[in-house]
Protein backbone atom coordinates (compact mmCIF):
# COMPACT_ATOMS: atom_id res chain seq x y z
CA UNK A 1 0.00 0.00 0.00
CA UNK A 2 3.09 2.56 0.03
CA UNK A 3 4.69 4.23 -2.53
CA UNK A 4 7.89 2.07 -1.40
CA UNK A 5 5.78 -1.15 -2.47
CA UNK A 6 4.50 0.41 -5.63
CA UNK A 7 7.95 1.08 -6.96
CA UNK A 8 9.37 -2.52 -6.03
CA UNK A 9 6.48 -4.05 -7.65
CA UNK A 10 6.69 -1.81 -10.70
CA UNK A 11 10.95 -2.79 -10.80
CA UNK A 12 9.76 -6.43 -10.62
CA UNK A 13 7.89 -6.34 -13.42
CA UNK A 14 10.04 -4.32 -15.37
CA UNK A 15 12.49 -6.51 -15.01
CA UNK A 16 10.40 -9.99 -15.42
CA UNK A 17 11.42 -11.32 -12.11
CA UNK A 18 7.94 -12.04 -10.95
CA UNK A 19 7.04 -15.41 -11.56
CA UNK A 20 3.61 -16.67 -12.86
CA UNK A 21 3.16 -20.33 -13.44
CA UNK A 22 2.92 -21.54 -16.62
CA UNK A 23 1.91 -24.87 -18.07
CA UNK A 24 2.79 -25.90 -21.50
CA UNK A 25 -0.35 -27.31 -23.21
CA UNK A 26 1.07 -27.69 -26.60
CA UNK A 27 4.29 -26.97 -28.61
CA UNK A 28 4.61 -26.83 -32.08
CA UNK A 29 8.07 -25.65 -34.65
CA UNK A 30 7.04 -24.42 -37.85
CA UNK A 31 10.22 -25.21 -40.11
CA UNK A 32 11.54 -22.92 -43.25
CA UNK A 33 10.08 -25.25 -45.81
CA UNK A 34 6.37 -23.99 -44.90
CA UNK A 35 7.57 -20.97 -46.07
CA UNK A 36 9.69 -22.27 -49.37
CA UNK A 37 6.28 -23.58 -50.14
CA UNK A 38 4.16 -20.28 -50.18
CA UNK A 39 6.83 -18.55 -52.13
CA UNK A 40 6.49 -21.34 -54.49
CA UNK A 41 2.79 -21.26 -54.49
CA UNK A 42 2.98 -17.54 -54.76
CA UNK A 43 5.83 -18.12 -57.95
CA UNK A 44 3.13 -20.67 -59.72
CA UNK A 45 0.08 -18.64 -58.97
CA UNK A 46 1.82 -15.34 -60.44
CA UNK A 47 3.29 -17.27 -63.62
CA UNK A 48 -0.31 -19.13 -64.78
CA UNK A 49 -1.69 -15.64 -63.81
CA UNK A 50 0.50 -13.81 -66.51
CA UNK A 51 0.60 -16.68 -68.65
CA UNK A 52 -3.46 -16.17 -68.62
CA UNK A 53 -2.47 -12.34 -69.17
CA UNK A 54 -0.19 -12.90 -72.05
CA UNK A 55 -3.11 -15.41 -73.65
CA UNK A 56 -5.63 -12.85 -73.13
CA UNK A 57 -4.28 -9.85 -75.00
CA UNK A 58 -2.62 -11.30 -77.81
CA UNK A 59 -6.72 -13.06 -78.48
CA UNK A 60 -8.26 -9.62 -78.08
CA UNK A 61 -5.59 -7.50 -79.27
CA UNK A 62 -4.15 -10.00 -82.09
CA UNK A 63 -0.56 -8.12 -83.46
CA UNK A 64 -1.26 -5.12 -80.30
CA UNK A 65 -1.27 -7.90 -77.93
CA UNK A 66 1.50 -10.00 -79.08
CA UNK A 67 3.66 -6.91 -79.11
CA UNK A 68 2.28 -5.62 -75.96
CA UNK A 69 3.14 -8.97 -74.13
CA UNK A 70 7.27 -8.52 -75.85
CA UNK A 71 6.72 -5.59 -73.61
CA UNK A 72 5.51 -7.11 -70.37
CA UNK A 73 7.82 -9.89 -70.71
CA UNK A 74 10.65 -7.62 -70.88
CA UNK A 75 9.39 -5.78 -68.03
CA UNK A 76 9.38 -8.68 -65.90
CA UNK A 77 12.86 -9.90 -67.04
CA UNK A 78 14.08 -6.56 -66.44
CA UNK A 79 12.49 -6.21 -63.01
CA UNK A 80 13.84 -9.58 -62.07
CA UNK A 81 17.63 -8.49 -63.27
CA UNK A 82 17.31 -5.40 -60.88
CA UNK A 83 16.00 -7.73 -57.93
CA UNK A 84 18.60 -9.82 -58.57
CA UNK A 85 21.32 -7.63 -58.64
CA UNK A 86 20.27 -5.59 -55.51
CA UNK A 87 20.46 -9.19 -53.95
CA UNK A 88 16.63 -9.37 -53.10
CA UNK A 89 15.21 -12.24 -51.91
CA UNK A 90 11.64 -13.22 -53.76
CA UNK A 91 9.09 -13.01 -50.54
CA UNK A 92 5.20 -12.83 -50.90
CA UNK A 93 5.23 -9.34 -50.54
CA UNK A 94 7.80 -9.14 -53.64
CA UNK A 95 5.77 -11.39 -55.46
CA UNK A 96 2.94 -9.24 -55.05
CA UNK A 97 4.69 -6.22 -56.20
CA UNK A 98 4.99 -7.99 -59.33
CA UNK A 99 1.86 -9.16 -59.47
CA UNK A 100 0.83 -5.51 -59.36
CA UNK A 101 3.65 -4.62 -61.75
CA UNK A 102 2.10 -6.90 -64.57
CA UNK A 103 -1.39 -5.73 -63.61
CA UNK A 104 -0.50 -1.76 -63.84
CA UNK A 105 1.48 -2.56 -67.42
CA UNK A 106 -1.35 -4.23 -68.96
CA UNK A 107 -3.75 -1.46 -67.57
CA UNK A 108 -1.45 0.97 -69.36
CA UNK A 109 -1.93 -1.41 -72.73
CA UNK A 110 -5.89 -1.90 -72.16
CA UNK A 111 -5.90 2.43 -72.12
CA UNK A 112 -3.98 2.80 -75.05
CA UNK A 113 -5.53 -0.26 -77.32
CA UNK A 114 -9.08 1.07 -76.29
CA UNK A 115 -7.86 4.64 -77.64
CA UNK A 116 -6.68 3.82 -80.48
CA UNK A 117 -9.57 2.04 -81.56
CA UNK A 118 -11.97 4.88 -80.42
CA UNK A 119 -9.82 6.98 -82.74
CA UNK A 120 -10.13 4.30 -85.54
CA UNK A 121 -13.90 4.50 -85.15
CA UNK A 122 -13.96 7.94 -85.42
CA UNK A 123 -12.44 7.65 -89.10
CA UNK A 124 -8.75 8.42 -88.58
CA UNK A 125 -6.12 6.62 -90.27
CA UNK A 126 -4.31 3.65 -88.77
CA UNK A 127 -1.14 5.98 -88.09
CA UNK A 128 -3.05 8.95 -86.89
CA UNK A 129 -5.10 6.47 -84.43
CA UNK A 130 -1.94 5.30 -83.00
CA UNK A 131 -0.42 8.37 -82.40
CA UNK A 132 -3.86 9.89 -80.59
CA UNK A 133 -4.28 6.60 -78.47
CA UNK A 134 -0.43 6.76 -77.43
CA UNK A 135 -1.05 10.98 -76.51
CA UNK A 136 -4.45 10.47 -75.00
CA UNK A 137 -3.50 7.68 -72.83
CA UNK A 138 -0.17 9.15 -71.39
CA UNK A 139 -1.50 11.47 -69.12
CA UNK A 140 -3.74 8.77 -67.39
CA UNK A 141 -1.03 6.23 -67.44
CA UNK A 142 1.74 8.85 -66.29
CA UNK A 143 -1.40 9.75 -63.16
CA UNK A 144 -1.35 6.47 -62.10
CA UNK A 145 2.33 5.28 -62.43
CA UNK A 146 3.37 8.90 -60.65
CA UNK A 147 0.97 7.80 -57.58
CA UNK A 148 1.85 4.41 -57.03
CA UNK A 149 5.46 5.83 -56.80
CA UNK A 150 4.32 8.50 -54.06
CA UNK A 151 2.45 5.40 -52.23
CA UNK A 152 5.54 3.08 -52.29
CA UNK A 153 7.49 5.86 -51.26
CA UNK A 154 5.68 6.70 -48.29
CA UNK A 155 5.15 2.46 -47.51
CA UNK A 156 9.00 2.87 -47.55
CA UNK A 157 9.57 5.18 -45.09
CA UNK A 158 6.80 4.08 -42.47
CA UNK A 159 6.73 0.28 -43.21
CA UNK A 160 8.15 -2.65 -41.62
CA UNK A 161 9.97 -5.24 -43.74
CA UNK A 162 7.63 -7.02 -45.55
CA UNK A 163 5.88 -3.48 -46.72
CA UNK A 164 9.44 -2.11 -47.81
CA UNK A 165 9.89 -5.20 -49.98
CA UNK A 166 6.84 -4.83 -51.37
CA UNK A 167 7.25 -1.12 -51.80
CA UNK A 168 10.79 -1.82 -53.44
CA UNK A 169 9.43 -4.05 -55.76
CA UNK A 170 6.44 -2.61 -56.83
CA UNK A 171 8.65 0.80 -57.89
CA UNK A 172 11.07 -1.06 -59.70
CA UNK A 173 8.06 -2.13 -61.93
Amino acid sequence: NSMAEASQLALLLRAGALAAPMEIIEERTVGPSLGADNIAQGFMSTVIGSLLVIVLMAVYYRAFGLIANLALLANIVFLIALLSLLGATLTMPGIAGIVLTVGMAVDANVLIFERIREELRNGNTPQASIRAGYDKAFSTIADANLTTLIATFFLFLFGTGPIKGFAVTLSLG
